[in-house]
């Protein structure tokens, strides 16, 4: 759910339809975040929590840079599949798989990179929802970048 590096860091489980970005903690390590930190009594003031995601939830990453897209053998905007590579102690584990059946760890994205949160269920979901929430994060992204 949220990588070893970041255990540290104050944290909470994202939420479907959430749009979040890719992050630089305090630890070095890349993680994922709200684009507008929470000012809750719980957190200190200057730590931003950590958003944390479920194994099998889809996101959507809109904006993949050109050099990934060309690594990796995808579009601009993808569908994604969160995913653990490892259980090994003390090693990167969380990362996104895309539909070509290519990994890549949260640590190798860019900070600052948009993540939708499509679903949040790793059971098999119903498209219609799934359809749902991506149309509603595309129109908010749209929105935001004018």
């Amino acid at each position: 759910m949220c990588d070893y590096s970041l255990a540290e860091i104050p944290s909470r489980l994202a939420v479907e339809g959430e749009q979040l970005v890719v992050h630089r903690f305090s630890t070095g390590s890349l993680g994922l975040s709200s684009p507008c930190p929470s000012t809750s009594k719980w957190w200190p003031a200057r730590q931003t929590p950590a958003v944390c995601i479920p194994p099998g939830a889809r996101l959507v990453l809109p904006d993949i840079p050109k050099d990934l897209q060309q690594q990796l053998g995808v579009g601009a905007t993808e569908e994604v599949t969160f995913v653990q590579l490892s259980a090994t102690p003390y090693q990167y584990r969380d990362a996104v798989r895309f539909s070509n059946g290519r990994d890549i760890l949260l640590q190798q994205l860019r900070c600052g990179q948009q993540v939708g949160v499509l679903s949040l269920s790793s059971d098999v979901f119903e498209h219609e929802e799934c359809q749902r929430h991506k149309e509603e994060y595309q129109h908010t992204f749209l929105a935001v970048r004018g």
